[in-house]
């Protein structure tokens, strides 16, 4: 199925529209709808992730999860079921809430404990487990619990796995790649950014018996990184330049002028001061060390902004797409001269289709200075 994804989106970008439920129950979650905030796709609505945002292997097979990125989200107002889910563990954020799991089905906020929900992440104004997180909670609306009351549950642990199950109520967690289920908290009901690979919906209250054999599921899947790059290498510590691709433009390079990233003419007739400004430096990823960040020539310490940028797969037949690691729908993209963070439609005049692919197409070639 990956081959075939993978082949299904070559040369064009591909976005997530359905996340299917296997178990017959229908819980699937398709794009989530305004509700008491609203997203930043047209209509209110959240955005929709990349097909091919967090590539994994499973058996040794290719798979892919859910890059969620701020303001992306999937929702179903009609799911029912108890949820376990299988998070990456280097994702997260502190914000409020990276969730999986049963919320309101009117999309608003209708009163304390009428969510059931996972979180993960190092929120703290509710609650905290042990350590600098981030943690395991469960979110039940206007509150997150790390334990039967707000505040600190020293029993639940900062997690530190690559891959994550995490469960609820109790609170249980475990490394998704060995090791079985452990308990940070089972008791009571109190009163009251990150990446998604794989959910489960229980019928009602599972047992531990339940719970340990869904673990042992998802070790025996052997979930493992692989490369989130599949374009042509760069090396670390080269300088370089990044010309335009797109007919009409192709003499230009990205360059900046102060802190505005831009395309310029650059030619080796051009001053030392205008070569520099078109030239970078390729180093590791400052957002992930599987990618790579691009630090001023003539400006040190000064970096393209997203931090990290994943190579990609070639999109018009010339040089490279550079796609931004924390948001994984958006690629550099010049527009107007300028460099954007562009999706291939959006609601930014910035993300228009037209000439997509050939706007974030970049050939990489020596730097000038």
């Amino acid at each position: 199925m990956p081959a075939a994804q993978d082949l299904f989106c070559a040369s064009t970008t591909c976005l997530i529209t359905t996340i299917f439920d296997q178990t017959g129950r229908s819980n699937h979650l398709t794009q989530a709808p305004p509700g008491g905030f609203n997203g930043p796709d047209v209509g209110g609505f959240d955005n929709l992730a990349a097909a091919d945002g967090a590539p994994v292997t499973l058996n040794g097979q290719k798979a892919y999860g859910v890059f969620v990125s701020p303001g992306t989200g999937y929702r179903n107002d009609a799911t029912n079921g108890i949820a376990t889910v299988i998070l990456d563990g280097t994702h997260f954020n502190n914000g409020c809430c990276f969730d999986y799991g049963n919320a309101e089905t009117s999309a608003h906020d209708t009163g304390n404990g009428h969510m059931e929900a996972i979180y993960f992440g190092t929120e703290t104004t509710w609650g905290t487990g042990s350590g600098n997180g981030p943690w395991i909670m469960a979110d039940l609306e206007n509150g997150l619990f790390s334990g039967g009351t707000t505040g600190l549950n020293s029993a639940d642990p900062t997690q530190t796995s690559r891959f994550i199950t995490a469960g609820t109520w109790a609170i249980r967690g475990a490394n998704a790649a060995s090791g079985a289920l452990s308990t940070f908290y089972s008791g009571a009901r109190p009163n009251v950014a990150g990446t998604f690979y794989e959910g489960i919906m229980t019928s009602g209250y599972p047992t531990d018996a339940t719970e340990n054999s869904v673990q042992a599921n998802v070790v025996a899947a052997k979930y493992a990184t692989t490369s989130l790059v599949s374009g042509p290498a760069v090396t670390v510590g080269s300088a370089i330049s990044l010309r335009v691709t797109t007919p009409g433009f192709n003499t230009r390079f990205i360059a900046h002028t102060g802190t505005q990233v831009n395309t310029q003419v650059v030619t080796s007739s051009n001053t030392t001061a205008v070569k520099q400004s078109a030239s970078w430096t390729v180093v590791t990823g400052l957002g992930n060390s599987g990618c790579v960040s691009f630090e001023s020539r003539d400006t040190a310490n000064s970096f393209i902004r997203h931090s990290s940028f994943a190579l990609l797969r070639v999109l018009n037949g010339q040089g490279n797409s550079l796609r931004a690691w924390g948001y994984p729908t958006r690629s550099f993209r010049h527009f107007n001269d300028v460099l954007f963070v562009a999706s291939n439609g959006g609601v930014d005049t910035f993300d228009a289709t037209a000439s997509y692919n050939d706007d974030v197409s970049f050939v990489i070639g020596a730097a000038f200075a």
